[in-house]
């Protein structure tokens, strides 16, 4: 059987727009990300889920709850699904990272995929453990709803996973595609792979549709 699988990333918060490392750190939707969330929702409302997955953190729930509402569905939650445990890089503008951590910050940057940064509240993962949690919990859901359609909510670097995952892209190499806050991504999942079939739908983000909702 095929399943079809809607890989959503979450709208924009704060510290997306301030280029601020999150994480693990749980932060909500900022007022522009709850617009997304919304558009997103209508967008969405005439597919046929059976489910609607999301990472436990606010900031995908919130973008989940506005998709599960219109087809009558609670949001099932999975930490799996989690963006990338950062450790001590968490909560950090992208400059100060670079700024007190320079090796690490280097060995990230550099795409070292078993380098792990410094811990802080949290331990770290390094790339290669990320991309074995994520791509793992993607697939379960993936068999639970097998031959149906799900959507998952996530964050950036779970929908990179994906990506490569789906396309054999080494883990290693450049991202050279990007990750939009409430994209739409969809894959089809058969036979233990996982399919890209179309990346980055924005067109619910354009500016009509957004001032629709007022």
């Amino acid at each position: 059987m095929n399943t079809t699988i809607l890989l959503i990333r979450h709208g924009e918060t704060p510290w997306n727009a301030e280029r601020r490392l999150q994480g693990h750190i749980d932060i909500p939707l900022n007022d522009v990300g709850l617009q997304q969330a919304a558009a997103l929702g209508q967008a969405l409302a005439g597919e046929p889920l059976a489910a609607v997955l999301s990472s436990d953190l606010q900031r995908a729930r919130q973008t989940a709850q506005a998709v599960a509402d219109l087809h009558d569905l609670p949001v099932q939650t999975d930490q799996l699904l989690r963006e990338r445990c950062y450790g001590a890089f968490e909560g950090l503008l992208y400059a100060d990272i670079a700024a007190h951590y320079p090796h690490e910050y280097a060995q990230w940057q550099a795409r070292q995929i078993d380098a792990v940064m410094p811990s802080g509240e949290r331990q770290a993962e390094s790339f290669r453990q990320f991309y074995t949690r994520a791509n793992a919990a993607i697939a379960r859901w993936a068999r639970r709803y097998d031959g149906q359609t799900i959507a998952i909510v996530a964050h950036g670097g779970v929908l990179e996973c994906a990506y490569r995952e789906a396309v054999g892209m080494t883990l290693d190499s450049p991202r050279d595609f990007q990750v939009r806050n409430a994209s739409v991504n969809r894959f089809s999942y058969a036979d233990g792979k996982l399919h890209l079939v179309h990346w980055g739908n924005i067109e619910h983000l354009a500016v009509p549709a957004m001032d629709e909702l007022g």
